[in-house]
């Protein structure tokens, strides 16, 4: 068997098993929902929320150690 056959056969079974995994994963996608605002609300709960932190007043300038 020649080099750029056997080339060309590497290349194209790596395209195929590319392919294979991506249809697989997208074929289990399919069932994700949406969060419900209950399930929201807990995860914001124990997550903690997005809101801003309050700036740190008087705090230790930060200097590179070298």
């Amino acid at each position: 068997m020649s080099r750029p056959v056997l080339i060309a056969l590497l290349v194209a079974a790596a395209a195929a098993s590319s392919a294979a995994t991506v249809l697989i994963l997208n074929s289990r996608n399919t069932g994700i929902t949406a969060l419900t605002e209950e399930q929201r609300a807990v995860r914001e709960k124990f997550f903690g929320s997005d809101k801003e932190l309050p700036p740190i007043k008087e705090g230790q300038e930060m200097r590179p150690r070298w």
